[in-house]
């Protein structure tokens, strides 16, 4: 993998995580689209590494006070939303560990990922025109925190888009726009990290040759994936989904096509 693929793959990675349009989706179809070889599960798990450091030293303040009310306070509204995140990353987890081996196999099919973009895409538009909640991140509650986190295990598919999805449920569910994606982005801490940590021994092993790559992938991530939150929070607090919605749409039946063109 040259360099510049290096920098590409974490442009995509760093963008397609926190935007509601699937890192996976994209990390997947640029190789089959453009003949190159695919850069490996240790390569993706690097790639998550970086937007994990992006959306810690984001939100480090918060998690810095999420953790410590999770432990001294946890009655307090921080305390309770510190452990209404655990509770919501579960579900997540185990389908992430059932499906495994689909996940790396079967779902990734240009087909498929086209088919979930649009679908998505589709309901994050109705989420979008029809609900828009004033409820803050603060006072999410256990029911609809869960729910949330219910959700978050269909991003097991690629094209889905976990904050796609985690924040089109949190509009459903009440929630404002800006306080659906906040609450997307702490959500995706702990799953990100666990995956991370998961998936660390296929890291472990990378040749030292790879390394270089590896490197850029995961800084360049790290950074654009701390630019891309800083963007969605702001431009949701005037702005809607809809350049998303038109973005899925579009990029989804591109993909279909792509699949039915190869057949």
């Amino acid at each position: 993998m040259s360099i510049i693929q290096a920098i590409i793959y974490g442009i995509v990675q760093g963008i397609g995580e926190f935007l509601p349009i699937s890192s996976s989706a994209h990390l997947i179809a640029i190789p089959q689209i453009f003949g190159w070889q695919d850069p490996g599960l240790a390569f993706d798990v690097a790639l998550h590494l970086g937007t994990l450091a992006a959306v810690i030293a984001f939100f480090w303040k918060d998690w810095t006070k999420l953790i410590y009310s999770g432990i001294m306070n946890p009655k307090s509204k921080d305390g309770k939303l510190f452990w209404f995140i655990v509770i919501a990353s579960i579900p997540g987890a185990v389908v992430g560990k059932l499906f495994e081996k689909q996940a790396e196999s079967a779902f990734r099919n240009l087909a498929l990922i086209g088919t979930m973009l649009i679908i998505i895409g589709i309901i994050l538009y109705i989420a979008d025109k029809r609900y828009d909640g004033e409820v803050a991140v603060e006072n999410i509650g256990f029911k609809r925190s869960f729910f949330i986190g219910l959700s978050q295990a269909l991003a097991i598919i690629p094209g889905v888009s976990r904050s796609g999805i985690t924040m089109t449920t949190g509009l459903f569910s009440g929630l404002s726009k800006e306080g659906a994606a906040r609450f997307s982005f702490l959500l995706s801490t702990p799953i990100i990290l666990g995956a991370g940590l998961l998936k660390l021994k296929d890291l472990i092993h990378t040749p030292i040759s790879s390394m270089p790559s590896f490197a850029i992938g995961v800084l360049v991530s790290a950074v654009v994936g701390f630019l891309s939150i800083k963007f969605l929070l702001n431009y949701l607090k005037n702005k809607g989904f809809g350049i998303f919605v038109v973005y899925r749409i579009v990029v989804g039946f591109t993909f279909i096509a792509i699949y039915l063109l190869r057949k």
